[in-house]
């Protein structure tokens, strides 16, 4: 390898850091209409009448729309592959509201200053009704959130409309129950992980306008470009053939735009008025109307026998999707299938699942996708066991930790063929000096500094169902374009794809260049979520090139007048190895444009069977004031198993980015509603997400396995890195006070009322 595993910079960095127009309201002309969405006061009503017409005189409005100008066509706006799990349970807008902040009209002027007046204009007359905000008593209330007969689940996922079930089901293997009467110790708990906000710095936006071909094209910061058109299509009820979708560059996405959370409202407003039109969220639109992480509790039961081997483990998730399904029913199976597969030990597993419906804003695809949930649950409990058996929590996981060679019953019953957990574990140990500093130290001022320990896994795409393809050309004077249909979202998936294509084709980096997504001419790829990129298109990107090289070498074959097998390519040129005969790639992609049959271009697709997952240990350092109950973190380190890492900077930065939002969830982010469902989170004074000065010091290392279905050996790193900090700050708090945190974020206030009712 002369290239992967390597640091390469980023192929777009100059145009990042010189500030280049790259983004969707870079691109959207000056001139289009500006789309704002009224929203509803209410968590649930009906609404019984809209006066427009006072709204329509302002100057410059374009048209106000409401749920009498849409189809009454249910859909999605999850982006999954098809059919969809998540249940067809959206209008693009609709007479009942179901949140606080649900769409009720949308208006287009051509000024925001008009807008924002015809916005106070417009009058809506609700018949208020009772919502439904506790998840909790959701399911079989008598209270729907979709009474609607038109509800539809496409795929068998336990979905009931009628009971408030977006979701249900259960898997498992021998029997628990009798398992665990017969462990010498047990633990029974129940943990809460809230919902939590993406916050990139980019919020939700698209732009829309009409080719001259009558097509509706959309240009959208998205993670999933193709499943966005088939969204619009079937929410508009048009082919797809009529709608074109454009990627540009991504502030940041970290799932929030695997939903369509804003391409409905400005297509709309343009296949009504047939005029380009905008919708840029404001960061309050994004905190309180977008797609943040489900809120969990999880109950969890598991026990150990004498020898202190963990013989069962039993999850029952409760899920909170809110107003819509997005995502509901796939995010709630990673609690488990992401979480029991750790201990590689059990005699019996079972996990059971409900995800119900709410009148609260509803949840998405956030980083860790579940995992994160039930990895904060699994593991506060395995840590909570440890200090019941009087244990140090390293030592019971080295003892009960899944081990290369394993089948995973709980992981859909896949073999761990790359897992360097034991070793990643053993590195940690060693970096925050776990020996010395466990479990904690008085430091004589009121203060007390302890260490946390998870481990975490998650996958590398979806197996036996996401698609990723890879298109690639020879052009003249022989550097190739490389086209591709995974979104790029900051994470630098363009620049590690074409580090695997220069290896392959020995070539420089400077050789390729690579075009982003683009519906009408990149083939076809699922999108940037799952951990999906580096595994799925990676190994596309591999095929690909086999295939373009084999196409050179029969084209020097018949231009030098000899056999394909006596010729070797060099990334340069084509050389006989039984005469002296050769040709310069760049002479073959000259000659190529005249008199040929032959096109040097190469497609090839990839979906796996399996989804080898990576694997991670952390591991926190906190200062604890006892007499205020705050947790200060100190130190952080992570030791990250992601087979090979393709480029070890981009790698790192992946990991530290994560472990930040990780920091975030574990300490300070929290939505909080008031009685009547408003969202009292709308704004980062009242969200509070950590600065550089929160986080303490973050230290990365990775302990390469080599994965045999993967590209080079590369697994996924997307997802797992944030899955650790809540489960090791939370054991941290237990070291230090005794005081166990069950429920997301660790306060003051909670760790200090812990600490007082133990007194």
């Amino acid at each position: 390898m002369s290239l992967v595993n390597k640091a390469i910079p980023k192929v777009d960095s100059k145009a990042l850091v010189t500030g280049k127009p790259v983004y969707t309201d870079d691109i959207a002309p000056k001139d289009c209409l500006i789309v704002k969405i009224l929203r509803s006061p209410h968590a649930h009503a009906l609404i019984k009448k809209i006066d427009k017409s006072r709204a329509l005189l302002v100057p410059g409005i374009e048209g106000v729309f409401t749920y009498e100008d849409c189809p009454d066509k249910r859909f999605t706006m999850a982006g999954q592959t098809y059919p969809e799990p998540s249940p067809y349970d959206r209008l693009i807008l609709d007479r009942r509201m179901r949140f606080v902040g649900d769409a009720a009209a949308v208006i287009a002027g051509k000024t925001q200053e008009a807008v924002d007046k015809a916005l106070k204009l417009v009058k809506i007359e609700y018949e208020v009704l009772e919502p439904l905000l506790d998840f909790r008593k959701a399911k079989d209330n008598k209270i729907l959130v979709h009474p609607e007969e038109n509800w539809e689940s496409l795929c068998p996922v336990g979905a009931d409309n009628k009971r408030n079930l977006c979701s249900s089901g259960s898997d498992g293997k021998g029997d628990v129950d009798e398992v665990l009467e017969q462990c010498e110790y047990l633990v029974e708990q129940t943990y809460h992980t809230k919902a939590c906000q993406q916050a990139m710095m980019e919020t939700f936006r698209t732009y829309t306008y009409m080719d001259v071909y009558g097509r509706l094209n959309v240009v959208s910061s998205t993670q999933v470009t193709f499943h966005v058109r088939r969204i619009l299509a079937t929410a508009f009820d048009m082919p797809k053939s009529k709608i074109r979708v454009i990627k540009p560059r991504i502030g940041g996405g970290f799932g929030a735009k695997q939903t369509v959370v804003t391409e409905v409202y400005p297509a709309l407003v343009t296949l009504k008025t047939g005029k380009p039109a905008k919708i840029i969220y404001t960061r309050e639109e994004s905190q309180i109307a977008s797609s943040p992480r489900h809120e969990m509790e999880i109950k969890v039961r598991l026990g150990a026998d004498k020898e202190g081997i963990i013989k069962a483990i039993d999850v029952y998730t409760l899920s909170n999707t809110g107003a819509f399904g997005e995502h509901g029913p796939t995010t709630v199976g990673l609690s488990g299938h992401k979480s029991i597969p750790l201990y590689g030990k059990l005699d019996a597993f079972r996990f059971v699942y409900d995800v119900v419906y709410t009148n609260v804003m509803s949840a998405g695809a956030y980083r860790g996708y579940g995992a994160t949930q039930g990895i904060f649950a699994v593991e506060s409990a395995v840590n909570e066991l440890a200090e019941k058996m009087g244990v140090d929590p390293v030592a019971l996981r080295e003892k009960n930790m899944v081990k290369e060679g394993q089948v995973m019953d709980a992981y859909y019953g896949e073999m761990a063929n790359s897992c360097a957990l034991d070793r990643c574990m053993a590195r940690a140990k060693e970096m925050i000096d776990w020996e010395h500093k466990y479990p904690c130290r008085d430091m004589g001022n009121g203060k007390v500094r302890s260490v946390g320990v998870a481990m975490a896994m998650q996958g590398s795409g979806i197996s036996a169902v996401d698609t990723a393809s890879v298109a690639m050309k020879v052009n003249d004077d022989g550097f190739y374009s490389l086209m591709i249909g995974a979104s790029d979202m900051g994470t630098g998936c363009d620049t590690i794809l074409a580090q695997m294509a220069a290896d392959c084709l020995n070539c420089e980096m400077e050789d390729i260049i690579v075009y982003g997504v683009d519906t009408d001419t990149s083939p076809y790829d699922c999108g940037s979520y799952a951990s999906s990129t580096t595994y799925v298109t990676g190994m596309a990107v591999v095929k690909t090139c086999e295939t373009l090289k084999k196409k050179i070498i029969a084209q020097a074959a018949k231009f030098l007048e000899c056999s394909e097998e006596e010729l070797e390519f060099d990334g340069k040129k084509i050389v006989s190895l039984e005469s002296d005969k050769e040709i310069t790639l760049k002479d073959i992609g000259n000659l190529v444009m005249c008199n040929n049959e032959d096109a040097l271009f190469a497609t090839e697709a990839h979906s796996s069977p399996v989804s080898p997952p990576p694997f991670m240990v952390g591991m926190a350092e906190i200062e604890l004031d006892k007499e205020t109950g705050k947790v200060e973190l100190i130190d952080y380190v992570a030791v990250v198993d992601c087979g090979t890492p393709i480029n070890p900077n981009l790698a790192r930065i992946q990991t530290e980015g994560g472990i930040a939002q990780g920091i975030g969830m574990a300490l300070y982010e929290d939505i909080v509603y008031s009685e009547a469902g408003k969202n009292y989170s709308n704004s980062f004074m009242q969200y509070k997400i950590p600065s550089r000065m929160d986080v303490g010091t973050i230290r990365v290392e990775f302990e390469s396995s080599y994965e045999p279905t993967g590209p080079f050996g590369a697994k996924s790193i997307g997802e797992i890195v944030i899955n650790t900090p809540s489960p090791a700050i939370a054991n941290a708090v237990q070291n230090a006070v005794g005081v166990k945190i069950r429920e997301l974020p660790i306060t003051a206030e909670k760790v200090y009322n812990e600490m007082n009712t133990m007194e």
